[in-house]
């Protein structure tokens, strides 16, 4: 799977069947960000969490994808680094909390 839009859209859906709420994604290619598209989901428990994370694993090496980075150290919050693609899932607390969405749609670029 070679075309990044397809790849989004193929990420996207696999959260979305598994569960996973208030799916976003976001477009970083117009902006100086270390990835060129940004998911974020949210799990509905700390344990959902974990099962979106391997399923993604299991479904994405499958397709080819390569993980250079996952950190998985909390239930809370798990990010995937898959070079031009970065996903966080969250429990609905952290997301709110750290609002990511909000640092990433601010224009990056400071005068």
């Amino acid at each position: 799977m070679s075309d990044i839009l397809q790849r989004v859209e193929f990420i996207t859906s696999l959260l979305s069947e598994k569960k996973a709420e208030d799916i976003e994604c976001i477009d970083m290619r117009d902006k100086p960000y270390i990835t060129r598209y940004v998911i974020i989901a949210t799990a509905m428990v700390g344990r959902h969490t974990y099962a979106l994370l391997d399923m993604l694993r299991t479904e994405l090496k499958a397709q080819g994808e390569q993980f250079y980075g996952v950190d998985e150290e909390s239930e809370d919050w798990v990010i995937v680094d898959l070079g031009d693609i970065m996903i966080h899932i969250f429990t609905e607390n952290h997301r709110k909390k750290f609002n990511l969405e909000e640092f990433l749609k601010k224009d990056l670029i400071h005068s």
